[in-house]
């Protein structure tokens, strides 16, 4: 079997499901397992988010998505040359990765991830599994990331929930959507702004402080701990000094619908709580 994943949490869930060494080509963004970098890259982003400040990214994507412009492009020589068997993308959103209706056919079977909730990432998960030929490796990867997810919530439970805001973006800052308001909820707080299921939405920090939240958590789309604390530095004046805030790894464990997200939900109780959960 030889897998092109386009997808980073479509390439972790390979890893998981124990077939890193089937995979044959990935997207530039794809890190995780690490092994998953002797892959070929087959899908390059048009937006250089490393030279680029969050403003400027912004700016980037929202001018291609306007223009009707594509954010990734595929090498279709290298994709034909690698022969896949399967092809794994989503359709959710533009601006992850590549779609699956921009898929270049070579013969591949394609495979659309498209989860809005925690379980359906668990499904995700399964349909990969499903199509790999490892059901039963993918079903006892996902009860485990529900099991982890559920012993947190069990933890917490009882105790006082803060008001939280999770900003998916900063500048402009995002709300949160999907299943990252139902991670701070199993995390044992309450969302303000974002809505469960739902695509995250452009609000205003304005907005954020009418909120009135115990605590803002700075997970940008696509960048870790290191550079969300760069770009919530350069916006320190809007910020309520009332509120406590935390810098996360939003490209690991909390943008990426993979069994991840349940290293999210623990960190989410340390933060509220103050909670090490094993």
């Amino acid at each position: 079997m030889r897998i092109v994943s386009l997808l980073p949490s479509a390439t972790e869930i390979v890893g998981e499901l124990g077939l890193i060494e089937n995979l044959v080509g990935r997207s530039c963004e794809c890190n995780w397992p690490l092994e998953s970098a002797k892959a070929k890259v087959v899908s390059l982003s048009r937006v250089d988010s490393l030279a680029l400040s969050g403003p400027q990214i912004d700016a980037q994507v929202r001018s291609a998505m306007h223009n009707g412009e594509q954010l990734y492009a595929i090498e279709e020589d290298l994709l034909r040359e690698l022969a896949p068997d399967v092809i794994i993308t989503q359709d959710l959103c533009r601006v992850c990765a590549v779609s699956s209706e921009n898929v270049c056919d070579v013969g591949a079977r394609v495979i659309s991830l498209d989860p809005h909730t925690i379980n359906e990432v668990a499904n995700s998960v399964i349909t990969v599994a499903n199509a790999l030929g490892v059901t039963t490796k993918g079903e006892q990867v996902a009860a485990q990331m529900l099991r982890r997810v559920e012993n947190v919530r069990r933890a917490v439970a009882g105790k006082p929930r803060p008001r939280v805001f999770i900003a998916e973006w900063l500048d402009p800052p995002f709300a949160s959507g999907h299943w990252i308001p139902e991670m701070v909820e199993a995390a044992g707080g309450i969302e303000v702004l974002g809505k469960p299921g739902l695509p995250s939405t452009t609000t205003t920090w304005q907005a954020v402080r009418e909120a009135k939240p115990d605590i803002v958590v700075f997970a940008p789309c696509g960048f870790d701990e290191i550079r969300a604390a760069k770009e919530a530095a350069a916006l320190a004046h809007e910020f309520d000094p009332s509120w406590q805030t935390a810098c996360v790894n939003a490209d690991r464990y909390f943008a990426r619908p993979a069994p991840s997200i349940a290293d999210g939900v623990e960190q989410l109780a340390k933060i509220f709580h103050g909670l090490e959960i094993n």
